[in-house]
């Protein structure tokens, strides 16, 4: 079976929040035209909800949208919506490695995950990750990573990520800058079709530095190294100053926009599309989607999730996978 006939492995996430609801809506909107299997514990799925326990992921696609498929992975606890439950930690994570198998041995050809609260896993299990995307990337074997989040109108990767404001000026290096550049570029290559991928540098300062009035960063490194990649074939613009980098024209100009921090990347795109925006991990073997969003414990439980988000993750992990089995 084709990489792209296979369905997308989707992890259940926090039961105790809103990914069972979110994916049960996800599935009335997708099932009969994009395959894809909830692995997680069917007892905590919306009550009502017409499944069916499968053995097989290959299995999917044979229900054409007739029951939400289940690949099951018994939690040890019932789930109550809004209440992280300590027993069920380590069953959260477990799913996520088993998913990760899953796509790596050939079932699935992509892995979306759902949220999950960091916090709790911590307090439940130990979980010693910053979030998924780190588990991941260990679990894909300490691979190097970055993380994309993605819209129709505009994709963006910040080069830092979540650390204080304070610390991003000693944290950003032209080794990890170029590291992130190189990942980004390879990644919209391999699993978005793009040839030649066009990409918008950040200034860390405002105005980009303006010269040295307000910052040297740019000066001192940032703008060389642009300029060592650029001989070296990369299609790179910057660094620029980055509030006047998300409009309609300059948006227009670019495949990507690399960003200095997380809030210069994030603001943008949440902007202008709140509900649809999707994380995506390039650098794995594997593709990995995310809905942008969080738990949601407060409106867990009360049918008030918005699936936009998992829809969109869904079917960018379906064409992203469609785009590595056609190399």
């Amino acid at each position: 079976m084709r990489d792209s006939a296979k369905p997308v492995i989707l992890t259940c996430g926090d039961p105790s929040g809103i990914g069972p609801e979110v994916a049960v809506k996800a599935w009335k909107t997708l099932g009969a035209s994009l395959p894809f299997v909830w692995l997680g514990d069917p007892a905590h799925l919306p009550r009502g909800t017409h499944y069916r326990e499968i053995n097989h992921a290959s299995e999917a696609a044979s229900l054409t949208g007739s029951a939400f498929p289940v690949l099951p992975h018994l939690f040890p606890a019932a789930a109550t919506p809004g209440t992280p439950e300590p027993a069920n930690a380590r069953a959260v994570i477990d799913v996520i490695a088993r998913g990760v198998k899953l796509v790596m041995e050939g079932h699935g050809s992509a892995l979306c995950t759902a949220p999950i609260n960091k916090k709790a896993l911590k307090d439940g299990a130990g979980f010693a990750f910053p979030g998924h995307t780190e588990y991941l990337a260990h679990l894909a074997g300490n691979v190097p990573v970055v993380m994309m989040l993605a819209c129709p109108d505009l994709r963006v990767v910040p080069a830092t990520i979540h650390i204080a404001l304070s610390a991003v000026p000693t944290a950003l290096t032209p080794a990890g800058l170029s590291e992130v550049i190189r990942l980004t570029h390879d990644g919209l290559q391999r699993d978005f079709g793009l040839t030649n991928p066009r990409l918008a540098v950040a200034g860390l300062n405002p105005h980009a530095g303006e010269g040295g009035a307000m910052g040297t960063e740019e000066l001192e490194w940032i703008a060389p190294l642009l300029a060592q990649l650029r001989a070296e074939g990369y299609a790179l613009s910057g660094p620029l100053p980055a509030d006047t980098m998300f409009h309609p024209a300059a948006r227009a100009r670019y495949d990507a926009a690399i960003c200095m921090y997380h809030d210069q990347a994030l603001i943008p795109i949440k902007t202008l599309d709140f509900a649809g925006g999707v994380n995506v991990t390039l650098g794995l073997p594997f593709v990995r989607t995310s809905p942008d969003h969080g738990t949601a414990y407060d409106i867990a439980g009360h049918d008030r999730a918005d699936p936009a988000s998992l829809i969109a993750a869904l079917r960018m992990a379906a064409r992203m996978g469609a785009a590595r089995a056609d190399q």
